[in-house]
């Protein structure tokens, strides 16, 4: 398998249950997001890497940014609880296009509180919509949540949001991610990592300026679900960019 195969082949399988095998990480303690590059060699990126996410995405660059092409199909086939975050897989065929590649969503989950900040500002719950191309290059669509109103489709998968990790249950037809994005499809750009071990780097990360709606009893629901907050820490800009 090559990098970008491995690459794919990690996001994918936030979706999935752990193999036996594989070495514990989460979000403290001693398996805590301090930790990861130290639990296994595979993870060593966690600690080396330079272009890690989440970033707190500030100092930006006026840039000229293509529109995003989303042609998002209803094919929100099944929720599952990983024990690290709820997570939509999602049917074949739905399409990102972005200077001219075209990425295919695989899957979406949720972070509470958001994993990247904008301007300094966390937000109560955040999504992360991931997409491959053909030759495995990730690119991350975040959508942010804001308290106010509940959330229509949230409110549909939470109704089947399984309470136990390795849990899992399918989905009613006719559900699309394209219900969770904002009106306003303005976005931020810069070069980033998986948010979880193996951190590997090479994501294309597409973060929505607008935030959408999710009640405070939602994000209740969620977080108590898991038992824990599941956000890294922000990791240093260092040398990058961020496109606005």
């Amino acid at each position: 398998m090559n990098r970008r195969h491995l690459l794919l082949a990690a996001a994918l399988a936030i979706g999935s249950a752990a193999p036996a095998a594989a070495q514990h990480w989460g979000y403290s303690g001693e398996a805590g997001p301090q930790h990861w590059a130290k639990i296994d060699a595979k993870y060593a990126m966690c600690g080396l890497g330079r272009n890690q996410s989440p970033i707190d995405l500030d100092g930006f660059v006026e840039a000229d940014l293509q529109a995003l092409k989303l042609g998002y199909k209803a094919g929100a086939a099944e929720i599952v609880n990983n024990g690290h975050t709820i997570q939509v897989n999602y049917a074949q065929g739905s399409m990102l296009t972005v200077n001219g590649r075209s990425f295919e969503l695989k899957q979406f989950h949720f972070h509470a509180p958001s994993e990247n900040r904008v301007g300094g500002k966390r937000f109560p719950l955040e999504g992360h919509l991931v997409h491959a191309d053909s030759q495995g290059t990730l690119a991350v669509v975040a959508v942010m949540f804001q308290e106010g109103a509940a959330n229509p489709l949230l409110a549909k998968l939470w109704q089947k949001m399984p309470a136990k990790a390795g849990g899992k249950a399918a989905l009613p037809d006719g559900l699309s991610v394209a219900q969770l994005l904002p009106a306003d499809r303005d976005y931020y750009r810069f070069n980033g990592s998986l948010t979880t071990p193996p951190c590997s780097e090479g994501v294309w990360w597409l973060v929505m300026k607008q935030p959408v709606s999710v009640s405070k009893a939602q994000v209740e629901k969620f977080s108590k679900t898991l038992g824990f907050a599941n956000n890294r820490p922000t990791q240093p800009i260092n040398a990058r960019t961020v496109l606005k």
